[in-house]
């Protein structure tokens, strides 16, 4: 079985830090690229000290490296570099000359200085794809701001429709990962993609744009289309789905569970299962559309008759009569599911200080190829 390893033979010189640029790298360096991150001497990454947790040695001691660092950078190789010296700067732009691609997230304009903004090197290089990423872009009247993904999550409309209902004491509350910048690796992967796509037919590269306020309005999906075709302002509803019902946590005698209706047959399935089909038939509950209208008596009764069975009774019984539901899983219990370590997605890879680590794997797979083997997140390049 061959490796899988589309991107084999492309080179990224990885200017980013944190997360968003990180992240993009590190999905570019799992399909087989190339990917030389840029570094700080004797700093590195922001993230390699956003601990604790801390990575520990083969002795059990704390190394310097954060386990937030981990989260976005296997794969890599680590170059330590200066770019505010001319050195530093040459350095880059002799990486640069025989690269395929850049990642760099710095402030507008903040590359520019040193030489090394997209107008400077593609002299240098006239195919390189160049990605920028910030938190408002390259244009307008927020270009010069900075962005960091809580803030983003909050102008982006996405904290208006995460929480609790002021209505249950709740207020707008992000959500538990960095989503913004994520989906914004994600989202730059593929415009690099195209971009490279296109410099098959033109031999040319471009300026990718991406940032982080676009691509959280860009997510807000059918939240979004509520509005812009609904007019409807979508407001926190907790666990509750704003278009369709039942379809949310409820309450069990022991703990919690998702059930997640998807149509008026999974809820005739449903109503059958707890011994109450006469909600099926129900005019206030028949559809999907009179259920949302009436979400809160249904739930109600809904929630009064699970309250009798375990969260594993409830779980059993659903799954045997094909009703969408699931547990509310722990991190450990996340990477505990044989589902998921049926389907690799936890790796092993060998660290120089620590010895063997596990890591998330990538989740893109191909049939019949076996997964990219990618190398530990990098130390810290001494710079010598």
């Amino acid at each position: 079985m061959k490796s899988m390893q589309p991107l084999a033979g492309i080179t990224v010189i990885d200017m980013s830090r944190i997360l968003a640029g990180p992240w993009a790298g590190q999905v570019l360096a799992d399909l087989g690229a190339t990917v030389i991150k840029i570094e700080r001497p004797k700093v590195g990454d922001d993230t390699r000290h956003w601990g604790p947790p801390y990575l520990k040695d083969r002795d059990g001691n704390d190394t310097k490296d954060a386990a937030y660092f981990f989260s976005a950078n296997r794969g890599k190789q680590s170059i330590s570099i200066d770019i505010t010296q001319a050195e530093g700067q040459q350095q880059i732009k002799e990486l640069i000359a025989t690269a395929d691609v850049v990642i760099e997230n710095y402030k507008l304009g903040g590359l520019a200085k040193y030489g090394l903004d997209y107008e400077s090197v593609k002299v240098i290089n006239p195919s390189l794809v160049y990605c920028s990423i910030t938190g408002f872009g390259q244009t307008g009247p927020y270009a010069k701001r900075a962005g960091y993904d809580f803030m983003i999550q909050a102008m982006g409309g996405l904290m208006s429709i995460t929480g609790e209902p002021d209505s249950a004491g709740g207020m707008p509350t992000k959500v538990g990962v960095a989503v913004t910048d994520i989906f914004t690796g994600l989202y730059s992967v593929i415009g690099i993609q195209a971009a490279l796509h296109e410099r098959q037919q033109t031999g040319l590269g471009k300026h990718v744009d991406m940032a982080l306020f676009d691509c959280t309005a860009a997510i807000l999906a059918n939240q979004a289309s509520n509005y812009l075709i609904g007019d409807t302002v979508p407001e926190r509803l907790g666990n509750a789905h704003p278009n369709i019902v039942p379809y949310q946590a409820f309450a069990s005698s022991d703990g919690h569970l998702i059930i997640a209706v998807g149509n008026d047959g999974q809820f005739a399935t449903l109503c059958q299962l707890l011994d109450m089909s006469e909600l099926a038939s129900h005019a206030d509950y028949q559809t999907n559309a009179s259920r949302v209208r009436n979400r809160g008596p249904l739930c109600d009764i809904l929630q009064a008759e699970l309250l009798t069975k375990t969260t594993q009774e409830w779980l059993t019984a659903l799954e045997s009569v094909n009703v969408p539901c699931g547990p509310i899983n722990t991190i450990d219990q996340v990477f505990e599911d044989p589902q998921i370590l049926a389907r690799d997605m936890l790796q092993s890879v060998e660290h120089p200080v620590a010895g063997k680590i596990n890591l998330v794997a990538s989740p893109i797979k191909f049939v019949g190829e076996k997964k990219c083997e990618v190398s530990a997140p990098p130390i810290l390049d001494s710079g010598d």
